[in-house]
């Protein structure tokens, strides 16, 4: 029962990651609390997952001409050295210190996507633009080997902030989610965290979700999408945080 119940949320957060680009950190309490698994093992295990599910994601907005391919790479070169730093910090702090850190960023989630934001734009020099997205590549990159969460949790809002469009942002978190989730995992390879059993059945459930959340990202205004997404990791965070408590 506990299985189908992991395997069911596993498909709603990558329905999430297709539909709005945020969603990926909502694994690591569930695999916490029904797979009975670590904060380091959860962490590691769902940065695993996120691999295949920007593989796909990758491909599906691709498909649709979704993809700004030199915005992305630009934030994925400067993520890879990152997020595997990042993971490697991770590693050197506690299990309940790096649970305080995801329920702060589940929360930080929620409120972004519940609270109106306003653009900056995104740079009008060519240099400008490109240190913006180097700059964002770098945080995301190692926020998401930290926590596990995946490189969208930062690049999506970041991005957002400083004018990038929407679509094209989602886009680029896809591609983003494949080299730091690589990078991270590289790095969680030396600590022998990745549960390699439950992240095979976890990435199928995810893969069907991203198919899912894809289309509708494209065919319906994402406004509805993320209230929906945002009032979860409100209610997920804050749950986190009481239970560390």
């Amino acid at each position: 029962m506990i299985s189908a119940v992991l395997f069911a949320a596993a498909v709603a957060v990558g329905f999430l990651i297709g539909a709005v680009g945020i969603g990926g950190i909502l694994l690591i309490p569930g695999l916490i609390t029904l797979g009975n698994l670590t904060p380091h093992q959860a962490s590691a295990t769902a940065l695993f997952t996120f691999i295949f599910t920007g593989i796909l994601g990758t491909v599906l907005f691709q498909r649709r001409g979704s993809i700004d391919w030199r915005q992305s790479l630009i934030v994925c070169a400067s993520a890879i050295a990152f997020s595997y730093l990042g993971a490697m910090a991770s590693s050197m702090v506690g299990d309940a210190t790096l649970l305080w850190v995801i329920a702060v960023l589940i929360i930080f989630a929620g409120i972004y996507v519940l609270l109106p934001v306003k653009p900056r734009q995104a740079g009008n020099g060519h240099r400008l633009r490109l240190k913006t997205l180097i700059a964002i590549g770098a945080a995301s990159g190692f926020g998401s080997g930290f926590s596990g969460a995946g490189g969208p949790l930062f690049s999506v809002p970041l991005m957002v902030i400083f004018g990038f469009a929407p679509l094209s942002t989602i886009g680029t978190s896809q591609v983003l989610q494949v080299f730091s989730a690589t990078a991270g995992t590289l790095a969680n390879l030396q600590y022998g965290d990745v549960q390699w059993t439950l992240a095979g059945w976890i990435t199928a459930g995810e893969l069907a979700g991203v198919v899912a959340g894809a289309k509708l990202a494209h065919a319906v205004s994402p406004a509805a999408l993320k209230r929906g997404a945002g009032v979860v990791c409100l209610l997920v965070g804050g749950w986190l945080l009481i239970h560390n408590l």
